[in-house]
């Protein structure tokens, strides 16, 4: 593995994909870091790394930020995280697969800010849908393929 190639970062505190993340990265020879607060399974998997992070508000977030390099593969559902994340010119992708691009991370934080304030004044109960086996699918098939863009790209 050379140093130009992309990484796959992943905001691991609730991520539903972390075994599909581990299995497409095995097949391009990509690195995986897990970032998150605690909680992480330790592997002896030497192309997977487990950051634990200082408690507060973001700091999984910022560490993702300050590690992520144009290319590289960041995984969260985390939407301000995918906003910060798509401007340095990485492959962001939602555990259900979804894309966020520059094209439509805008209208993706438009909705979230748009939910949460139907959320804060009663409007909306706020209920996530279930997280669905079509779900992982989808996420592997698009993990899949910006694995493949990403390589590609650093060659």
């Amino acid at each position: 593995m050379t140093s130009s190639n992309p990484a796959i970062l992943v905001d691991a505190d609730a991520c539903p994909v972390k075994d599909e993340v581990v299995r497409v990265a095995e097949r391009f020879g990509l690195v995986v870091t897990f970032v998150s607060n605690g909680g992480l399974r330790p592997s002896r998997d030497p192309m997977i790394r487990n950051v634990v992070v200082p408690k507060g508000a973001d700091a999984a977030d910022d560490w993702i930020v300050e590690n992520t390099r144009p290319n590289d593969i960041v995984v969260t559902a985390d939407i301000p995280l995918a906003a910060r994340a798509v401007t340095l010119a990485a492959h962001v992708l939602g555990p259900t697969g979804k894309p966020f691009t520059s094209e439509n991370i805008g209208m993706a934080v438009a909705m979230r800010d748009l939910k949460q304030h139907l959320r804060e004044t009663g409007e909306s109960k706020g209920y996530n849908a279930g997280f669905t086996r079509e779900d992982r699918s989808r996420f592997l098939g698009a993990l899949d393929l910006v694995a493949r863009r990403a390589v590609a790209a650093a060659r």
